[in-house]
């Protein structure tokens, strides 16, 4: 199933059911392909392989002291902002 950007932003509940159904879904942007959703093996699927994967996307900020009060990190970025 192929389906644009905004029928993803409009209906995710029907999107996902499809996934859920076992469907792939391609999302397309401007009429390329850009994106594809597809169902979790829930019997292959292994949640502590998958945290343990050395994926340059996902912890890449893990080890920053500086961050690990988010709440506040934000906070001290928005300190030097002028509300007019």
């Amino acid at each position: 199933m192929e389906i644009t950007t905004k029928q993803l932003r409009i209906q995710p509940g029907r999107v996902i059911s499809q996934v859920n159904n076992g469907q792939e879904i391609t999302i397309t942007y401007r009429g390329k392909p850009c994106a594809k959703i597809i169902p979790i093996n829930k019997q292959s699927f292994d949640l502590q392989n998958f945290e343990e994967t050395d994926n340059e996307l996902f912890g890449m900020w893990k080890d920053r002291e500086d961050m690990e009060d988010v709440e506040q990190y934000v906070r001290n970025m928005r300190k030097g902002r002028k509300l007019c």
